[in-house]
């Protein structure tokens, strides 16, 4: 899919009709190009449009690359991770992370992305205060500083819902939460990774190594507002290392409840069947065809059914005692 909007004279956000960027004579200067998981054929427009090769805009459509800031004569490209959040069973979402790449020309703005995420829906709903796709910049430092806001929001929702499950296991132990407890455990894997690789980019950033090809031209308040994404992202770091020994620290707990508990039941049984054992042999012996004691006697089955019952409770205070029961 693509998206093109541009920042009027009014300084309001307008999308460009596909009508007009698909004529010849499309001037893209000052716009900014919105690319979501494209196919082959809006790839090769985009390329028309900017001049940039096929396999640059394609990059961020690995989810397996890796965050990094590359510097050509005439473009900068800003790989990072964002977080995305798919809802999946009822009051349980997962977490991941995928690939966002920024492209910055001198006077075209392009991001590229697997799925449409609340990152850019943010900029286009116009919930950012002081945006413009003309200032270049600016836009790249918003776009960093809402992607480690969202780091912050779901790190807090995942907290949030680890607790719930952790409130609904002290109740009854189901495989359906110990497994939702193990997906929160992976997202914060994933997003531990993905921000140790954004800060790297923000750390390149911060040290104005990637503006060599005069691209990214600082100002004093941009800086600004990338420290405060870095102070963001620090902070998003240790939050996430901090709730992933905690929910790695309660997932060893449980399982050591867990096997604690079958060791109960399995106890309990042990000694049930021990207990039914006993009338079982005395039963088993007087039950012979051969000669037994009290066969002739009109009370010689409530002599074997008294003394078996009476062996089975002595062997129960016994196991009682030894709280084996």
């Amino acid at each position: 899919m693509i998206e093109i909007y541009k920042t009027d004279s009014e300084n309001k956000l307008i999308q460009i009709e596909e009508s007009v960027y698909m004529d010849d004579g499309f001037d893209s200067k000052d716009c900014w190009i919105n690319l979501t998981n494209p196919s082959d054929k809006e790839v090769e427009l985009v390329s028309k449009i900017s001049g940039i090769d096929d396999d640059v805009l394609k990059t961020p459509l690995d989810d397996e690359e890796r965050s990094r800031v590359e510097v050509e004569d005439d473009y900068t490209t800003v790989l990072v991770d964002i977080p995305v959040i798919e809802e999946g069973a009822a009051d349980y979402y997962s977490y991941f992370t995928i690939p966002l790449g920024a492209i910055i020309k001198k006077d075209l703005f392009i991001t590229v992305s697997l799925k449409d995420t609340a990152i850019t829906r943010d900029f286009i709903r116009n919930r950012v205060k002081g945006f413009a796709t003309y200032k270049k910049t600016r836009f790249l430092f918003q776009i960093l500083n809402n992607i480690a806001s969202k780091f912050l929001a779901y790190l807090k929702q995942i907290d949030k819902a680890s607790q719930r499950i952790q409130n609904e296991l002290h109740k009854s132990t189901k495989n359906k939460e110990l497994i939702q407890m193990l997906d929160l455990e992976n997202s914060l894997v994933y997003f531990s990774t993905s921000l140790t690789g954004n800060d790297a980019v923000i750390a390149r950033l911060l040290q104005n190594k990637a503006n060599t090809n005069n691209i990214l031209k600082s100002y004093p308040d941009d800086t600004d507002l990338l420290e405060d994404v870095a102070i963001d992202t620090k902070q998003a770091m240790e939050m996430c290392s901090i709730y992933r020994d905690i929910l790695s620290g309660t997932m060893d707990a449980y399982a050591s409840v867990i096997s604690n508990n079958l060791n109960i039941v399995m106890k309990v049984l042990t000694s049930i069947t021990l207990i039914i054992s006993i009338p079982t042999l005395i039963a088993s012996l007087f039950g012979m065809n051969t000669w037994v004691p009290g066969q002739n006697s009109p009370w010689g089955f409530w002599g074997v059914l008294g003394s078996s019952a009476l062996v089975s409770f002595l062997l129960s205070i016994f196991l009682k005692k030894k709280k084996l029961l």
